[in-house]
């Protein structure tokens, strides 16, 4: 049988339950009009644009950005909503420090940039995010992006290299709460970064240099403040009502 030569009845009747049972007619009938609509010079290429477009690891993520200063409550609260309400979780600075304990020029490189309380290069922690973003099994989960982006330059080129961010969750605290918090939980969480010096470097890069990202989201409207002084679980009622 030559390849032109037209389906036999069994083989139009597997046709239609195949294209029945993955909602295929309505896919064609949309490139159809596109294609009548744009006419474009190269029709293959634009249905393989088209068809790439629609493919779900390449739509637009759900993406919550999650600031404060540091001891703030963030990987506390963020914990929380993973439980309730099933969404993704990434920690750039966790995906840091588990990448600077390898022994690499990269992982060398963050551990003395966490060392010194400074931010790490932008391209880094970014491609850490894609990579943790995009290889998700569930694209259309929300995606809770916890401390990041710390500096302007992160925010543009996150959202020109990945996606747009829904809105900004800050975590509002006074520093000499977020200094005592930190101190206590330096006495148990054997991070490097978790001592007085480390924490006044901190504190004196999250003004300079987180601050201003917040207020350029404010700028649109995207920042919700959360006062995170209070208790843990009086805090997480104020964030739960911004999901319900």
């Amino acid at each position: 049988m030559s390849a032109t030569s037209p389906l036999t009845p069994e083989q139009q009747q597997q046709f239609h339950q195949y294209m029945k049972q993955h909602n295929l007619d309505s896919l064609f009938n949309d490139l159809t009009k596109k294609l009548v609509e744009k006419q474009p010079l190269d029709p293959i290429q634009f249905m393989i644009d088209e068809l790439e477009r629609k493919d779900p690891k390449n739509q637009p993520r759900k993406v919550v950005f999650v600031l404060g200063g540091p001891g703030s409550g963030k990987g506390t609260q963020c914990a929380r909503l993973v439980e309730k309400y099933k969404f993704a979780h990434f920690s750039a600075g966790d995906l840091l420090r588990a990448e600077s304990t390898k022994d690499t020029e990269t992982g060398r490189m963050i551990n003395n940039f966490i060392k010194e309380g400074k931010i790490v290069p932008g391209e880094v922690t970014i491609a850490l995010l894609k990579q943790a973003i995009m290889g998700h099994e569930d694209p259309n989960t929300v995606f809770l992006i916890d401390g990041f982006p710390r500096e302007m330059k992160q925010a543009v080129d996150f959202e020109r290299q990945i996606c747009f961010c829904q809105f900004v969750l800050f975590f509002d605290c006074p520093e000499d709460v977020l200094e005592s918090r930190l101190l206590k939980r330096g006495q148990t969480s054997g991070r490097i970064d978790d001592n007085i010096e480390s924490i006044k470097k901190r504190f004196q890069t999250y003004i300079n240099q987180t601050m201003p990202v917040i207020q350029y989201f404010k700028a649109f409207n995207k920042v919700k403040t959360i006062d995170s002084s209070k208790s843990v679980d009086l805090v997480f009622e104020d964030v739960c009502k911004l999901f319900d």
